[in-house]
């Protein structure tokens, strides 16, 4: 008997396996009532004053919003040449943010990967809070917002239609379509959870608003057998959005004659730098919420692991991209387009163009150290950088190269006012403030799917049981 137990806890700690993606085999109502406790426990202190710093960083935000609609577009450092900086930087870095998400969510349900389990919820929230941060831009840099609706084809007396040959009037449905699918997803993602807290809840109110969001589930197998289909379904249709919603942002620059934009290679480039920004944006709000909520059972080192790998991977991809980039411009033999890029390295802009290189291509190499990825501080570190240089990045593709045009007369440096940075740092403290009401209001861990998991977890350790005591005894 003791030979079989040694078998056994010498198969359940092979160094080859690798670190679970769940810590420990509570029973189901410990699981549900340490994950429910953000939301039904006492408000934590440090949730409140993290709260009134962003709601204050949020009311910046929105004086600046102010300012810009009843001033105009005049009150930024826009300029001619450079009629776009930080607003479609801001947005082209926020929609990127944003594909983690559906990334996380739907392309790994698909490929049925247990690790993304705890963390996507995490990631399709951000994903919803990022897509509404850039929605902004677009609608503010319009300079009249309140005639947004002229942009929508409709016969009226102004005979006003889109040009459908460009980009930016599919931008609208684009990103239109993918806030409106991932909302879905989410949502449907939501409901047994919600149920869980419609149940779980002390006093009436909350009974009676977790109840009504939860649409009357009750956990049959009906219930169930819908809310599966619906899921696979809806991850189907996510799935070819990562890929066309930012396609069709670099088509934005891509189309020009611009030297510095005009590039074949923008479209698998931005979907791959919005991969590799979105994932560490993760990592960036899920470390401190593992720390705080006590998460750390659910979400544990492999998924930190694996994260690190996702990010080194397509880190990899965008430093290529940046190596295409100027192969191409070297290799074309047009001297205007071979400009554009030199002055990025060697011009006015070119701390930027370094901060740009050193957070996106040499920070992530840590990466490759299985030690470093496994540290929570350097993950944590690396994750801030990478969104820092992605910033950067999108700043030195659009700003930078149309500091210079076709025509020397008219190159002239661009200064962001205050109003530029409160529209940057405000949108994001309001994205702050929306995860931490989500962190606060609804289950940030997927109750119902760690759950699930849990229970395969336990059905492969009997399994695992069963099959040391059958060599056992084979062997004796």
């Amino acid at each position: 008997m003791s030979t079989a137990r040694e078998t056994i806890e010498t198969r359940a700690v092979d160094p080859l396996e690798p670190t679970p993606v769940l810590v420990g085999r509570p029973d189901d109502r410990a699981l549900t009532e340490s994950l429910l406790e953000p939301v039904l426990g006492p408000v934590k202190k440090g949730w409140v004053l993290l709260f009134l710093l962003l709601l204050a960083g949020m009311g910046f935000w929105l004086l600046s919003l102010t300012l810009t609609v009843f001033v105009g577009i005049g009150v930024w450092g826009n300029n001619i040449p450079v009629a776009w900086a930080f607003d479609i930087t801001n947005f082209v870095w926020w929609i990127g943010i944003g594909h983690a998400g559906t990334l996380i969510s739907a392309i790994l349900l698909l490929f049925q990967q247990k690790w993304r389990t705890s963390i996507n919820r995490f990631a399709e929230a951000m994903t919803l809070f990022a897509v509404a941060m850039a929605g902004m831009y677009p609608i503010i840099h319009l300079g009249r917002p309140w005639l947004f609706w002229w942009l929508i084809p409709y016969p009226s007396t102004n005979l006003i239609w889109p040009n459908f040959k460009s980009a930016l009037p599919w931008d609208v449905f684009a990103i239109s379509t993918y806030a409106t699918v991932s909302f879905l997803f989410w949502y449907l993602g939501l409901i047994p959870d919600l149920a869980s807290l419609r149940d779980s809840a002390k006093n009436t109110t909350q009974r009676r608003i977790y109840g009504i969001m939860s649409f009357g589930w009750r956990g049959s197998a009906r219930h169930w057998q819908h809310w599966r289909i619906g899921y696979l379904l809806l991850a189907g249709l996510s799935t070819p959005l990562v890929v066309s919603v930012h396609t069709i942002v670099s088509f934005d620059f891509a189309i020009s004659q611009l030297p510095g934009w005009h590039t074949t290679i923008f479209p698998p480039y931005f979907v791959a730098g919005a991969i590799f920004s979105g994932f560490a944006m993760v990592v960036t709000l899920m470390v401190p919420a593992r720390k705080v909520f006590k998460f750390d059972h659910v979400v544990t080192i492999r998924h930190l692991d694996n994260m690190a790998k996702v990010i080194l991977a397509t880190g990899l991809m965008v430093s290529y991209g940046y190596a295409m980039e100027w192969f191409i411009a070297w290799y074309s033999g047009n001297p205007d387009e071979w400009f554009a890029f030199w002055n990025r390295a060697v011009g006015d802009y070119k701390l930027i163009f370094a901060v740009q290189m050193f957070c996106n291509v040499v920070a992530p190499q840590v990466f490759w150290v299985p030690r470093f990825r496994r540290n929570i501080m350097v993950l944590f570190l690396v994750s801030i950088l990478v969104n820092i240089g992605m910033w950067a990045e999108r700043f030195v593709i659009i700003a930078v190269s149309l500091t210079r045009d076709f025509i020397p007369g008219s190159w002239a440096n661009y200064t962001p006012t205050w109003v530029d940075w409160g529209l940057l740092f405000g949108s994001m403290s309001t994205f702050g403030v929306l995860f931490m009401l989500f962190l606060r209001f609804i289950p940030a861990i997927p109750i119902s799917e760690v759950k699930e998991l849990k229970h395969e977890l336990e059905h492969a350790d009997h399994a695992r049981e069963r099959e040391a005591h059958a060599d056992v005894e084979r062997s004796s």
